[in-house]
């Protein structure tokens, strides 16, 4: 696992350094998620065969930088365009667009969006009984979003066991906790009562997350919980709302970066 640790640190300096070069937002919800990325990209997902690859939906899309991080980290993306990241005339815009570079499955920045279309493919290579899986992650405000329980619905009745949603949940949206915007926990029990196989479990350690993710699930799809902290990693950051919008100067950078190591 100290492999796994490694590579989510060089992932969040990439994250603070794209935040830090574009002067944009999101900072905190792209550093809340780097572990679970890190552990599907690293560790789970079955990307070897690329036409037979696992599918990563990242609906929660203002997160990209994470993404592109981890991509980057993996080599399935080419590095150098990383210099384009919400930039004029650059290549990776703030929200995911799939014709942007490889590994970017969707265009998402709606959200609830990513979570359903994950689950048309997830029910199409049922349908071709190909083996392939998906795994989408959503953010825990995005769970208020009524097309998430739609398709929450949907989805045992179709049988779809080879699909998994992550919930980033770091408890903390763009206007403040989501329990103070809209009531919507127990969450793992409200999955477990629309039928899912429903796990709980720390989203920043990844052994714990990599056994979650293998878990057998009886035949039902899979809603794992994942408990995390916005700006985890960055001690100023984390668990600030502020930094759901704060832009990274150089002090910021420079700070972020002596924890990183």
């Amino acid at each position: 696992m100290s492999e796994l640790k490694n590579i989510s640190n060089a992932v969040r300096r990439t994250i603070v350094e794209l935040a830090h070069g574009c002067k944009g937002p999101h900072v905190g919800s792209a550093l809340s998620c780097a572990d679970i990325l890190t552990v599907l990209y690293f560790d789970v997902l079955r990307l070897q065969d690329w036409e037979r690859r696992d599918i990563f939906i990242l609906s929660k899309a203002h997160a990209a930088m994470s993404l592109y991080a981890t991509l980057a980290e993996s080599g399935i993306l080419d590095r150098a365009l990383l210099q384009g990241y919400c930039r004029n005339e650059g290549d990776l815009p703030a929200h995911l667009d799939r014709f942007s570079a490889k590994g970017v499955e969707i265009s998402a920045g709606s959200l609830g969006h990513g979570f359903n279309m994950g689950l048309g493919l997830a029910y199409a290579f049922k349908k071709q009984d190909n083996g392939r899986k998906v795994f989408v992650v959503v953010g825990d405000g995005e769970t208020q979003e009524g097309s998430i329980w739609e398709g929450a619905l949907f989805a045992p009745t179709l049988g779809l066991d080879n699909f998994t949603v992550i919930v980033d949940y770091n408890n903390l949206q763009g206007y403040g906790r989501p329990n103070e915007l809209c009531s919507f926990t127990p969450l793992k029990e409200k999955w477990q009562a629309f039928g899912w196989h429903a796990i709980e479990v720390d989203g920043h350690d990844h052994a714990a997350l990599g056994r979650a993710l293998r878990e057998d699930t009886q035949g039902k799809p899979r809603a794992l919980i994942a408990r995390t902290t916005k700006g985890k990693g960055v001690s100023f950051m984390e668990d600030q709302l502020i930094w759901h919008y704060y832009i990274v100067t150089d002090e910021h950078k420079a700070r972020a970066f002596e924890e990183l190591q």
